[in-house]
This record gives structure tokens, C-alpha cells and sequence, in this order.
């Protein structure tokens, strides 16, 4: 029994042992004084004040509101950049074309862009929800393009060999091998969405995890503050896993075999 339980938690202690160790020094840190409990509350107080703001529903409308925000930027980004970047990478002459704009877009900061979009759109949920999607649409699109653009040529030229026509190929071939790149740039997108959610939700928002991790502050109910950071640190893990497994599932052929 001894050695299949050190078998369980060697690896978990190796993967997840920094992580636990910081938690234990945090929560030793403020509550023997070492560190100021009003700045930074115990563990134990701040996950009381998120479950207090769960279970009252003071939280809840919060998070509907920011996934609803993220999650449409989001889905919006996917639908755009994956066929564009799919027709992009299959089209060189139009990828020569676009690539200097879209690098020059890329660099460009979106918070940096976020004034000019609440001039365009108005300070409500239009203004919020592009500058997420414009910041989220990039890292899908270059990594679909990338995907596309570093498909073996062998695999093409085998398919076309054997009689497989552009569609086909494209379907059986192109579409499969890119699927892994496509995959890295949901979950850049993905924890893009959150960090740009964060900052539109400070302004100019009356509701979400963002504007009340600024409420928080600016009232100093520092648990609530904390409670919202781990909020949305969760959501993001949350999203992640989802996309890993919906990766596994799709991408079964390309996980090593054990």
C-alpha cells in the first residue's frame, strides 16, 4: 500500500508541490503577523469572503456578466480567425499580402486601441466586448496560419498522388495536422480574453469580476478584492482544461502512445 501511495502523490507533490508550499506560506504569513492581514488577509478569510459572495449572489450575476462578455468575444474570435487563417494559410499571395497589417495590429496594444474603440462604440457592452475580441482574434489567427503554413508537404503531395482532389486534401489532410497549433492559439485566446475582460470591467462597468475587483479596492474590502483575483484565476484554469481536453479528444493521433 506504502508504495502505490508514494507512487500517487510523488508526482503530484512534483507538479503541484511550489504552488502548495506558496499557499502554506501565505496563510502562515498573515496569520502569525509576518506580513499585514489588512493588505494580506489570510486564505481562509478570503475564500469565506468569496463563499459569502457566492452563496448570497452578490458574485453571481458578476460572473454571468463577464463570462457572458468573454465568452462572445470569445466565440466571435474563433469564428473569424480560424476560417480566415484556414483560407490565409492555404492562400499565399493573400498571407504575403495581410501579414505586415496584421503584424502592425498585433503589436499594437489593445488597451492602447480601447479609447479610441469607446469613441467609436460608446462606453457600453459594444466597446467591452470588441476590444476582448480584438485582442483575442490575433493569437488564433496566427496560430491557425502557422498550423497551416508548417503542414508536411510530403503528406500534401502523397495525398495528391493518390488521386485526392484540393478539398480533399484539405479535408483529410491540411485541416487534421493544423489542429494542434489551432489548439495553442484558443488557450492564448482564451487567458487573453480574461486578462483584457479585467481591464474593460474597470471601466466604465457598473458589473462583472473586474469592476469588482476595483469596487473592492477602492472601498478596501481587501478579501472581496482577493476573493474576485481568485475568482477569475479559477475561471481561467477552468477554461484551459476544457480546451486540453477538448484537444485530447480531437487530437488523439498526435498524443504520444504510452
Amino acid at each position: 500500500m506504502a508504495p502505490r501511495l508514494r507512487a500517487l502523490i510523488g508526482p503530484f507533490l512534483s507538479r503541484y508541490g511550489l504552488v502548495l508550499s506558496f499557499l502554506v506560506l501565505w496563510q502562515v504569513s498573515s496569520s502569525q503577523g509576518w506580513v499585514n492581514p489588512a493588505v494580506f488577509p489570510s486564505l481562509d478569510v478570503i475564500l469565506a469572503a468569496l463563499w459569502d459572495g457566492i452563496a448570497s449572489g452578490a458574485l453571481l450575476d458578476d460572473i454571468a456578466i463577464s463570462l457572458q462578455r468573454s465568452g462572445i468575444a470569445f466565440a466571435s474570435a474563433v469564428a473569424i480567425g480560424i476560417p480566415l487563417g484556414l483560407f490565409m494559410g492555404q492562400v499565399k499571395a493573400i498571407e504575403q499580402a495581410l501579414d505586415p497589417l496584421l503584424q502592425f495590429f498585433r503589436q499594437t496594444s489593445a488597451l492602447a486601441l480601447y479609447p479610441v474603440f469607446i469613441l467609436l462604440l460608446g462606453l457600453g457592452e459594444t466597446s467591452k466586448v470588441f476590444v476582448i475580441f480584438w485582442a483575442t482574434l490575433f493569437p488564433t489567427l496566427l496560430s491557425t496560419i502557422g498550423g497551416v503554413k508548417e503542414v508536411d508537404t510530403k503528406l500534401i503531395e502523397m495525398a495528391r498522388t493518390y488521386g485526392a482532389g484540393r478539398l480533399t486534401t484539405f479535408r483529410r489532410v491540411v485541416l487534421p495536422a493544423s489542429v494542434p497549433a489551432i489548439f495553442v492559439g484558443l488557450r492564448l485566446s482564451a487567458t487573453t480574453a480574461l486578462l483584457l475582460l479585467i481591464a474593460a470591467e474597470m471601466i466604465g462597468a457598473n458589473k462583472g469580476i473586474g469592476f469588482q475587483v476595483m469596487n473592492a479596492q477602492y472601498n478596501f474590502q481587501i478579501p472581496l478584492m482577493f476573493a474576485a483575483i481568485l475568482l477569475l484565476a479559477l475561471l481561467g484554469l477552468a477554461a484551459n482544461a476544457v480546451l486540453v481536453l477538448l484537444q485530447r479528444k480531437l487530437c488523439r493521433w498526435s498524443q504520444p502512445s504510452l
